[in-house]
Parts: structure tokens; C-alpha cells; sequence
């Protein structure tokens, strides 16, 4: 009895040991993306970026995000500069490209063609990644949306990744929640923003710890 009593006691000791070492470990995850991500037109704490790092460290101060937004990119940007970004060591990758493809009306097509080459170059580096999927202006017309918005939710059921549906989710159109372009989110928009997609955030994270 003794002894069974010991051998509890030893396991109990090393899973506490092991949980501790799991939630020290600093998680730092990159955020790729256009102008919504660089934070266009806002502070920078008041970004997406800043906002977002806030409100999950409230749940884990271990985990830091680098701000990977560059104003004015298409997918193909980001595909361009990926290779030199990930030269740099990043437990986790945020994709959040697409909306100045969308606007300029470039094929979807190419579009599906960049971000898979960006989820795969990903995949063959062994880094988790998440998917943030953005939708076309409805002015763009029927087959165009439904073409564009379908990229989204096939690659990432293509590569199983972690998949959050819209970024501008009850923020797009809304002239309370938007900058006068009413492209770009204000401070309070992307406060919305945050509110709706850390829990998504939250789960990805988990799966970079249960695969680290």
C-alpha cells in the first residue's frame, strides 16, 4: 500500500512539474496580415495587435504577439515577404490577408493560389497556424463574393487548421465602429473585434502548447 501511495505521490509531482514548464514557456506569435492588422489610422496600442496582446494576457501573460500588418498589401505581398519573415522564430502564425485582393477585384483564383502557397510553405516549416477569413464587397458582384468568400473556410479545412470566418464580424459597414473611410475599424471597432475573436485566439494557442 505503501508503496502505491509513493508511486501516486511521484506521478502527481512530475504532471505538476510538467504543467509548470508547459505554462512558463513564452509563446511568441506573429499576426501577418494588411492594413487591418498594422492598425491603419490608430494609435498604436489602440491596433488590433496591442488591443488583442491585452486582452489575452489577461488569461496568459505568457504570450506575446508581433505585429506582421503592412498597409496596402495583397496576398501576394505576403507571399513575397513570408520566406524573410519567418527567418525569425515564431511558435504560432496568424493569416489575416485578402481584403486589398477583394477590392481590386484580382482573380480568386490567384488569391486561393497565394494563401495556399503561404499555408503550405507554413506547413512545411512545422509551424501551427490560424486562418482569419475576410469577405468581398457585395458591389463586386454574385460570383465574385461567392468565390472569393468560399477561399477561406476550404483551405482551411485543406490544411485543419484553426479558422476564425470574418475578421470585420458586426464592425463592417457600421459608421459607429469604422473610420470615416469605412474600410478600416476605429478604436472601439477593433475593441469589437477583439472581443469576437479571442476566444478563437485562446483555442489556437492551446493547440500550439498540446503540439510543442
Amino acid at each position: 500500500m505503501n508503496y502505491i501511495l509513493k508511486l501516486i505521490l511521484a506521478i502527481t509531482l512530475i504532471t505538476l512539474c510538467l504543467t509548470k514548464i508547459t505554462f512558463s514557456k513564452q509563446i511568441n506569435i506573429i499576426i501577418l496580415g494588411d492594413s487591418l492588422i498594422a492598425g491603419y489610422g490608430l494609435l498604436e496600442n489602440d491596433g488590433f495587435v496591442k488591443q488583442l496582446e491585452k486582452k489575452i494576457q489577461f488569461t496568459n501573460d505568457k504570450v506575446t504577439f508581433v505585429n506582421g500588418g503592412v498597409s496596402g498589401e495583397t496576398s501576394y505581398g505576403l507571399r513575397s515577404r513570408l520566406n524573410w519573415v519567418m527567418e525569425d522564430n515564431f511558435d504560432g502564425v496568424v493569416i489575416a490577408t485578402g481584403s486589398n485582393d477583394a477590392l481590386r477585384g484580382i482573380s480568386t483564383i490567384t488569391i486561393k493560389n497565394n494563401i495556399d502557397y503561404i499555408l503550405n510553405k507554413l506547413k512545411s516549416l512545422n509551424i501551427p497556424s490560424m486562418l482569419i477569413g475576410m469577405r468581398a464587397p457585395e458591389n463586386m458582384g454574385t460570383q465574385y463574393v461567392t468565390s472569393f468568400n468560399e477561399i477561406y473556410p476550404s483551405l482551411s479545412k485543406k490544411y485543419k487548421i484553426n479558422f476564425y470566418p470574418f475578421f470585420l464580424l458586426d464592425v463592417a459597414l457600421k459608421p459607429k465602429l469604422n473610420q470615416k473611410d469605412m474600410l478600416h475599424p476605429n478604436k472601439e471597432g477593433v475593441k469589437k473585434i477583439v472581443k469576437n475573436i479571442s476566444p478563437s485566439i485562446l483555442t489556437f494557442i492551446e493547440s500550439i502548447k498540446v503540439n510543442d
